[in-house]
């Protein structure tokens, strides 16, 4: 199998992950530990996780003038990103949430086309326009069963995420043609570390252990040891052999798991308007997709 080949089925297998977590860390907050408390939990044991995993890595050197890339890495990727997100999440669906989070390879050819100075063209515009269009549908009108408290400031949420997310892609890319991912992502999660420990700690320290279920630390490790670590290893090894469009085009995956995952288990439904704003967003986004595709020919 080729380098190829290994790198799309690791980002295959990032997109179950995904998908199952929506409703695994759903299941942990609000009611046992609030989303900010919960980032914190999540961002200090992959930090832990992956400063041991370099222990055993050949070590390289990071130059002085790539901490700040690395600094905006970890503000994009870890807090600013998983802030947004699990607040977000913990307001509105499942399926809401993966839905948005479709729009992220539509973000990641926006934002490249400005840093790059390409001209914006109607296709591309058109695509755009159609996607934001899906995304503000499902904002203000969707609405799930179960907990989703306020489901239109947690899809605004799970957007802002997608954007920062999309700026986190374009960001890493550098350092991952320059380094080996575990030289610099354990730098990415002690500042990532850094920057979520003033919100999340109240939060953390309020949580009563006592009265946690098993299944739910279960649950906990999950999202930690599997969505966080192991993901994010398969995402930055894949990014050596795959562009940041290419990554980012297989979180189209991730509603289908995630929506078969929570209907399953009956967390969610799958109401007109989440099907409506689906097919804009996936119109829309490939659209995009597909006009760069043509320019990049």
């Amino acid at each position: 199998m080729s380098k190829r080949n290994v790198a799309l089925f690791g980002a295959t297998v990032v997109s179950v992950i995904y998908g199952i977590t929506f409703t695994i860390a759903k299941d942990v907050m609000p009611k046992y530990i609030d989303a900010y408390g919960f980032i914190l939990l999540r961002v200090s044991g992959g930090m832990l996780l992956f400063w041991i995993s370099w222990l055993f890595m050949p070590k390289e050197k990071i130059a002085l003038k790539d901490f700040p890339r690395i600094i905006a890495a970890a503000f994009f990727g870890v807090a600013f990103n998983m802030l947004t997100f699990f607040k977000g999440l913990s307001l509105t669906s499942p399926i809401s949430a993966s839905v948005i989070m479709v729009t992220t390879p539509m973000i990641v050819l926006v934002l490249s086309a400005i840093i790059m100075k390409e001209r914006m063209h109607k296709q591309m515009v058109t695509g755009i326009i159609l996607g934001l269009v899906g995304t503000a549908f499902l904002i203000l009108y969707g609405r799930s069963i179960g907990t989703a408290s306020n489901a239109s400031l947690g899809n605004i949420l799970v957007f802002v995420n997608a954007v920062s997310y999309g700026f986190y892609l374009i960001t890493v890319k550098k350092l991952m043609d320059k380094y080996n991912a575990f030289t610099f992502v354990k730098w990415i999660y002690l500042f990532g570390f850094l920057m979520v420990l003033p919100f999340g700690w109240n939060q953390f320290e309020a949580v009563n252990w006592a009265v946690v279920p098993i299944h739910v630390y279960w649950k906990i490790g999950f999202v930690v040891v599997i969505s966080t670590f192991i993901t994010y290893l398969l995402n930055l090894l894949t990014m050596k052999e795959l562009k940041p469009t290419t990554v980012a085009v297989f979180i189209y995956l991730q509603p289908f798991f995630a929506t078969v995952f929570a209907i399953g288990l009956g967390k969610d439904d799958l109401s007109l308007v989440k099907i409506i704003s689906a097919i804009l967003i996936f119109v829309g986004v490939y659209m995009v997709t597909q006009k760069k595709k043509t320019l990049a020919n």
